[in-house]
């Protein structure tokens, strides 16, 4: 693909592309990794899941929004939607939490009591979880695996309640901490929970409920250890194939890495930080066992997109830092503060890390059409290392280096742009694969080529 040639002839050009410009060309590398895998596995962790077919891997779902209607009918809604979504190149979903939790029918599973009724027992005001019964939502599992989709469980460590009254005797208090739970399976005491014999408290509490204390052999023999825990039936029994942690920065990164150590799956922590370093300092204390969301890109495109800035997407994120352990998002049940919300997805199905889309995004608010479009354009041009070439207010453009590879243009502004950038293909013509602009230029000998981009909009470059 290199082609040398002379000296004098590429300084004119250098002269030439530089006068087309307002402001001078960037070309900031941003990760060195080469391969046309961005995820690499590693002797701790199974990655196979971000490995779908294609040079850019996988695309997450989440599969639900805070407050999904109750009744118990949304496992069936689900699964009826597997086929569209494994068409349009979804290769996981990501579950709630779905254990009987202590509001019932009525609660999204985040205060979870019984880790092991799944919608088959008569407790806490109804029999089935407010997503349905244990026999549909293994039904939704089989159907994900037929369609070779993995299905990912949310998982609650840090706190339980729905817990009886008991004497506690490390407070001296009446304590929520009596858990009977009706499948018999992890009872619990306040012995099980902060403070204890072993130690007073960890890294957080969350909501007053009661604090789990994974130092407490017990514990760890049921969530992880046990052969019939929680980590070992989940995956084992119920079929799940991954795990998305709820509120680490309640725990020690420790809690993740035997978790993922003795029970295996694809991992990703919700460090709910906007610090890339603390980011990446959590995925270093899970022993790189897990990946975690990038809400350092969450936040920057955020500023970005909605703050019509695009410099600012040359600021610190997960991705940047460590691309095989970044899941990036621009929605989620908890926070939905991006408006620009199509720029924003054009920014992570074309840059390194494993893109998840918002349920609600997909099938309610956005344009589905072009939500695949960027999807499969992740799946089959989107691999190797990035290069920034050029930002400012409401231009973006950036280069991907694997093969085939793509450059990406996002424009905010309300006019047709245009630029001159560098690619890595030599004499070659190259389209948009978005459909957004009709030009199919030819790049020049020394790869530099004119790309275009609508007002508002983004195109999408790569070979014919």
């Amino acid at each position: 693909m290199k082609k040398l040639i002379m000296q004098g002839s590429k300084i004119l050009i250098l002269l030439f592309l530089l006068g087309c410009t307002d402001n001078e060309n960037l070309e900031v590398p941003v990760s060195d990794k080469t391969a046309t895998d961005p995820f690499e596995a590693n002797s701790n962790s199974d990655n196979s899941s971000q490995r779908a077919a294609g040079p850019g891997g996988g695309v997450m779902m989440q599969a639900f929004y805070w407050d999904v209607p109750a009744g118990g009918t949304w496992y069936d809604v689900l699964e009826s939607k597997i086929a569209d979504w494994d068409a349009a190149g979804i290769s996981a979903i990501w579950l709630p939490p779905v254990s009987k939790a202590m509001n019932g029918p009525y609660s999204m599973g985040y205060d979870p009591t019984d880790y092991f009724d799944f919608g088959d027992f008569n407790q806490n005001g109804s029999i089935e979880t407010r997503f349905g019964s244990k026999t549909e939502l293994l039904s939704l599992i089989n159907t994900a695996h037929n369609y070779d989709i993995e299905v990912y469980a949310d998982i609650v460590l840090n706190h339980n309640s729905g817990g009886d009254l008991e004497s506690n005797p490390f407070t001296g208090t009446q304590t929520y901490t009596d858990f009977n739970p009706a499948s018999g399976k992890f009872y619990r005491s306040a012995s099980d929970f902060h403070p204890n014999n072993y130690v007073y408290n960890d890294e957080g509490i969350f909501g007053g409920f009661p604090d789990l204390s994974h130092s407490v052999p017990y514990v760890q023999d049921w969530l992880w250890n046990r052969s019939d825990g929680v980590g070992k039936y989940y995956k084992n029994v119920m079929g799940f194939d991954g795990w998305r942690f709820d509120y680490v920065k309640g725990f020690g990164g420790w809690v993740v890495r035997e978790w993922v150590n003795n029970v295996g799956g694809f991992s990703v922590g919700e460090y709910w930080d906007g610090n890339a370093q603390k980011l990446q300092d959590w995925v270093n204390s899970t022993n790189r066992t897990s990946s975690a969301f990038d809400f350092a890109c969450y936040y920057k495109m955020e500023e970005a997109f909605d703050g019509n800035d695009l410099t600012k997407l040359n600021g610190d994120m997960l991705w940047k830092r460590d691309p095989e352990k970044a899941v990036t998002f621009v929605a989620n049940h908890d926070t939905d503060e991006i408006y620009n919300k199509l720029h924003a997805y054009a920014y992570i199905l074309t840059h390194e890390g494993y893109p998840t889309i918002f349920y609600s995004d997909y099938e309610e608010w956005l344009d589905k059409n072009k939500l695949n479009n960027l999807i499969w354009i992740h799946r089959n041009l989107s691999a190797g290392s990035t290069n920034i070439l050029y930002a400012d207010n409401d231009e973006y453009v950036a280069r991907r280096n694997g093969g085939p590879g793509i450059v990406v243009y996002l424009n905010t502004s309300n006019q047709w742009q245009e630029r001159w950038v560098e690619t890595n293909w030599s004499s070659q013509v190259i389209k948009d694969y978005t459909g957004n602009s009709n030009w199919e230029p030819t790049t020049q000998s020394g790869k530099w080529v004119k790309i275009q981009s609508p007002p508002n909009s983004y195109t999408i470059w790569s070979t014919k």
